[in-house]
């Protein structure tokens, strides 16, 4: 187990209110993924383990470390961020994901759309409202595998 830090911006609770995803702006965030973190994401790969992120938080992290690498999967990052993850987007370092049901039209829908696949992601909902899931940030949580095929999904 190993922690990052991301100071949350505002901007990622608030929906998406641009036509086209790709003209949305993300507000900076600052995350830091020391040494240790790094150590413990390349010896988890190499062993053949699975990286598993606890939060979308943890997610935007991991992978602004992953986009900053020069020469190697993931390294150290210590910076602001702007990351946007939607679908399209294709992972580097996360293979599972524990978070909580997010708000529709929120990046955060979005990034796990972008990891589970959109379809899969409205299922996974539709199942959560009818059940009378919790949603929101106290509320139930799901494990969410890499779907590598989400890549080439688009709502």
């Amino acid at each position: 187990m190993a922690f990052v830090t991301l100071h949350v911006g505002a901007g990622t609770f608030q929906p998406v209110r641009v036509d086209t995803i790709e003209d949305h702006i993300m507000h900076s965030e600052y995350a830091e993924v020391p040494q240790e973190v790094v150590d413990a994401v390349l010896a988890a790969k190499a062993r053949g383990n699975r990286v598993i992120a606890v939060g979308t938080t943890s997610v935007r992290s991991l992978e602004s470390a992953a986009q900053a690498a020069k020469s190697d999967l993931i390294e150290p990052f210590f910076g602001d961020t702007q990351i946007f993850i939607y679908p399209g987007y294709q992972y580097k370092v996360i293979d599972a994901l524990i978070t909580n049901f997010h708000l529709p039209e929120s990046t955060l829908i979005m990034l796990v759309s972008a990891f589970a696949g959109y379809q899969h992601t409205m299922n996974a909902y539709k199942t959560a409202v009818e059940q009378k899931y919790r949603f929101f940030s106290y509320g139930d949580a799901m494990f969410i595998t890499y779907n590598p095929q989400a890549i080439s999904e688009r709502p």
